[in-house]
């Protein structure tokens, strides 16, 4: 049994991505230039947009694309494939192109969040890592920046190592939740790997550790008195919790000049609690003494704790962040959008269903962000194919999304291209930023959303719409398949 620190990430395919493969191989069809589409159907949470993440896990992964000698016996064992095909894959290496939305990206349904343009077998292969990595940190960057909102300014931070999905989703889960807004996280591995801010200062088992509860505060804030925060409900909150806290902050820092010190609550009644903590505290001197706030937390409990009044300056938020537990699924897909002629000449593809949901919208594209000039704010996403242009200085019309007989008329606006080339020809061309510009990047994407599109009930429907072109093309095909 391999390790995982062994594990070739190539092989993390679903199986029939390999028999299709071996069938385009033996069809010759290795060499024919694909494009695919990964775009998501439904906000999580019925919420009003996505945050997309994930991209910099992908990089890597298409940078160390290859099959292992390993790999060749285990599919050679198989007894499906060919040698010719066993002997390509030992060559194997991405060799295309990718159009991707940058993390920290607030995204849409229906929308290219990233585009593959590259060999049949090349672009079949990627595909569960493509959707897995992109599916999962979006998903947990989307639902951190709703408790980030939620939390109207103050701290949050990602508590969740414990309750996620397996060791990768604890660690990759804690670098998304950053990019959505968190200022750091409980997980150490996530700070050592990718500079996430981890820290933390004790549990309920250091307090039940000593005799008695200011024995363990006292003890605590003489080993870090620059970062005393301490845990005030092992016992009783109001009548022994603060009260023995107060007294260690005057014993230990007070004399030393450290001002800076916290409480943390992680059970009870916490509006009510923290709003006599707060009192408490202030009385005693204490009123730089932070207050945080843990226990099953999510931006409905946050907002419905901070109408009651509640003094919390800094929440921790743990598995229902980390699993995004009320929508632990964010339904990104990989469809087939054209492909190539011998002579490349771009043939669009559709997939049609009963469900019209699921058909498609073909071709080569671009995605345009539409901002209005006068106040900034994002208006729309418009889709066209790949060679149309946005001629700024004419009226735009788009289609409203809940009513398609309406159109909306843009006119004093700037059009941006949302995807960004990552690899061409197989190299890497993409300029990766750090996590904390992501983050940045991610905050400053957010505010210029209108604020209807960011509510959390019944949310503004965010235009989203083909350029007429496309449409034409959709519906032309459409009619073929009849």
């Amino acid at each position: 049994m391999k390790t995982e620190e062994k594990l070739n990430m190539t092989m993390l395919c679903d199986f029939y991505e390999l028999t299709m493969s071996n069938g385009y191989f033996q069809a010759g069809f290795q060499d024919r230039i694909t494009y695919f589409d990964v775009f998501f159907r439904d906000v999580p949470d019925k919420g009003g947009f996505a945050v997309c993440a994930g991209l910099e896990q992908l990089i890597d992964y298409i940078e160390n694309l290859r099959f292992e000698e390993a790999d060749i016996r285990y599919l050679r064992g198989r007894g499906l494939f060919s040698d010719e095909f066993l002997e390509f894959l030992r060559r194997f290496r991405f060799t295309g192109d990718i159009w991707a939305v940058p993390e920290g990206t607030p995204i849409f349904p229906g929308e290219p969040i990233l585009t593959v343009r590259a060999p049949a077998i090349q672009a079949q292969l990627i595909e569960t890592f493509v959707l897995l990595t992109l599916n999962h940190q979006s998903l947990i960057a989307t639902k951190a920046n709703r408790i980030v909102r939620a939390a109207q300014g103050r701290t949050v931070l990602e508590f969740g190592s414990r309750r996620a999905q397996g060791a990768d989703a604890a660690i990759i889960g804690a670098r998304a939740a950053y990019i959505g807004g968190c200022k750091g996280t409980a997980c150490t591995l996530s700070d050592q790997l990718y500079g996430v801010p981890a820290g933390g200062t004790m549990a309920h088992s250091w307090v039940q550790m000593f005799d008695s509860q200011y024995e363990a505060f006292k003890t605590y804030c003489e080993i870090y008195p620059t970062n005393a925060t301490l845990l005030v409900d092992t016992y009783n909150v109001l009548k022994s919790g603060v009260p023995d806290a107060i007294r260690a902050f005057n014993e230990v820092l007070r004399p030393r000049g450290i001002t800076k010190c916290g409480i943390r609550l992680d059970s009870g009644d916490i509006a009510y609690l923290t709003r006599e903590a707060r009192k408490m505290l202030d009385d005693a001197g204490w009123r730089s003494c932070q207050i945080s706030a843990s226990n099953s937390l999510d931006e409905h409990l946050i907002q419905d704790m901070i109408r009651q009044g509640a003094e919390i300056d800094l929440f921790g938020v743990g598995e229902r962040m980390i699993t995004a537990r009320s929508e632990p699924v964010f339904g990104g897909v990989y469809k087939l959008a054209a492909v190539e002629d011998g002579q490349g000449n771009i043939i669009p593809k559709i997939k049609v269903s009963e469900n019209v949901g699921k058909i498609t919208n073909p071709h080569f594209k671009k995605v345009y962000r539409i901002y209005d000039n006068a106040t900034g704010k994002a208006e729309a996403d418009y889709i066209t194919v790949w060679d149309e242009t946005v001629d700024e200085t004419r009226p735009l019309e788009l289609f409203d999304p809940q009513a398609t007989w309406k159109r909306k008329t843009y006119t004093n606006f700037t059009a941006r291209p949302l995807l960004c080339p990552v690899f061409q020809g197989g190299a890497l061309v993409y300029d990766r930023p750090t996590l904390p510009e992501i983050q940045k990047y991610c905050l400053a994407q957010v505010d210029t959303l209108w604020d209807e599109v960011k509510r959390f009930e019944n949310p503004h429907t965010y235009y989203v719409d083909l350029s007429q072109k496309l449409w034409d093309i959709k519906q032309s095909l459409l009619r073929e398949k009849r």
